[in-house]
């Protein structure tokens, strides 16, 4: 049985043929019974939180959902009174938000998973699936009951379906699912990545396409031209590891606290550093295209720690001698100098790159968890002011995974029509989802290629007709 959740990275496709998300019974239990280990339920009873909700800047005008008829069209509700709840569970955070049209911030409610973090070292997939089941109605409850609303009064539920970990997008995805076929509403699949880029259209007035996009997170680095919604072109990404996942590495090779994450433990330690008391070797200096690389950066890290004689893994910094935390924090400030240096050499291309696609752009982009950084922000700026082009950072509340961002893209679809009927009131609620959790944001770009075949190319997502059909074969 298929039910068709259909991405929005390409013009609408029959509902055939959409197959993104294939349906089945589950062989054992319920979804809705999974409940973590009372070890597990510990970390989690105390790590909610609700952001202060600051409506954004008025918006320019955008037109009202299509309607078939000019009848229909006057009967079409105004785009302020259209209400989307957003739902993101990707990874290793719970989230929910409730959204206007026009971008109003009604609601913003996450639940971290930091302690699990901190205690596994890191992201374990089984673990935080669990998390997530354990939390996941209450976090949404929670949004629409700081919006003071119910589901009755929503317009419509965003869900991130790709790219994550498939244990963990199907908790949400199964929740999206739910509330839609309880209250009869239509339901827009979210690509995460995508949401990153666009959550700054909510914030900023004037960012309008096309623009330039880097997007930095523990788990993606990516460089992508948006050309309109839903038509973007790959400049670049990694061939290994992410920065943020570069970060988070050295932080706990270094002995940082990483209840916070490691990012901004390595970030503060930084400051107390001396950016070139270690020489290390900036990345891929050699390839003359716009990817990254992080995997020999790390390398670097592991044996300058070593090469000191630094005793991390038993002396935590807080713990550590005058001499050996300066050591540290050389390190740290090392480290930094270079992995942002690797994304101002690529980003500097990615420009020269984007100005040949489209010589209109105006904006540079920066969001994703790793933009909350204020070393990469200023960085990134002196790259923007150099080429013309103005820097745009969401708040960095909105940079970090959350509700936010799923709602507002969903919004941003739900108004362009593309969003998926609610599901059937006889859909069995002992579903489990099989997702694709690998998902290309846009057609690759490579210099020399012409111009009109880029553009064209991205606005059919090439990926997406594979991803259906090995779905499909599966």
């Amino acid at each position: 049985m298929a039910a068709a959740l259909l991405p929005t990275l390409s013009p609408p496709v029959s509902r055939a043929a959409a197959g993104f998300l294939l349906l089945r019974r589950a062989p054992a239990k319920p979804f809705s019974s999974l409940r973590p280990p009372q070890t597990l339920r510990r970390f989690l009873t105390s790590t909610f939180s609700s952001s202060p909700v600051t409506p954004p800047p008025a918006l320019r005008p955008l037109s009202t959902v299509a309607a078939s008829s000019s009848t229909a069209a006057r009967a079409a509700p105004a785009r302020r009174d259209l209400l989307m709840l957003g739902i993101e569970t990707s990874c290793d955070d719970t989230a929910a938000a409730v959204v206007r049209g026009d971008g109003e911030i009604l609601s913003q409610v996450i639940s971290s998973q930091a302690d699990l973090l901190a205690r596994y070292g890191g992201v374990a997939p089984k673990m935080a699936e669990e998390a997530h089941a354990f939390v996941i109605d209450q976090v949404v409850q929670k949004a629409l009951d700081d919006a003071k609303l119910s589901g009755s009064d929503l317009s419509a539920v965003a869900v991130t379906v790709g790219p994550g970990l498939s244990l963990c997008l199907r908790v949400g995805v199964h929740k999206a699912r739910q509330v839609a076929k309880s209250f009869g509403l239509p339901i827009v699949g979210v690509h995460h990545m995508e949401a990153h880029a666009l959550v700054s259209r909510l914030v900023n007035k004037d960012l309008d396409f096309p623009f330039l996009a880097l997007l930095i997170s523990g788990g993606h680095n990516l460089l992508v031209l948006a050309h309109s919604l839903g038509q973007y072109v790959q400049l670049g990404t990694t061939i290994d590891d992410a920065i943020g996942e570069a970060y988070d590495k050295s932080a706990r090779w270094l002995g940082l606290d990483m209840r916070k994450g490691g990012g901004p433990a390595l970030e503060e330690l930084a400051l107390h550093g001396d950016p070139k008391a270690v020489n290390f070797r900036v990345p891929m200096r050699q390839h003359k295209d716009c990817n990254f690389s992080y995997a020999g950066l790390k390398t670097q890290v592991r044996l300058a720690i070593e090469s000191k004689n630094l005793c991390t893994d038993d002396i935590p910094i807080s713990s550590a001698s005058e001499e050996d935390r300066q050591s540290r924090a050389n390190i740290a400030a090392s480290f930094q100098r270079v992995a942002v240096l690797h994304l101002e050499e690529r980003c500097q291309r990615a420009v020269e790159w984007a100005f040949k696609i489209e010589p209109s752009i105006k904006y540079f982009v920066v969001s994703g968890g790793v933009a909350s950084n204020r070393y990469v922000r200023t960085r990134l700026n002196q790259i923007a002011e150099n080429n013309g082009l103005q820097l745009v950072c969401p708040p960095p509340s909105l940079c970090t995974d959350n509700g936010v961002m799923i709602a507002w893209t969903g919004m941003e679809h739900f108004v362009a029509g593309r969003f998926e009927d609610p599901p059937a009131a006889d859909e069995p609620d002992d579903m489990q989802y099989e997702l694709r959790p690998r998902w290309p944001l846009g057609e690759e770009y490579s210099e020399g290629r012409s111009v009109a075949r880029s553009l064209k190319t991205a606005r059919v997502h090439p990926s997406l007709t594979s991803m259906i059909q090995g779905s499909l074969q599966k």
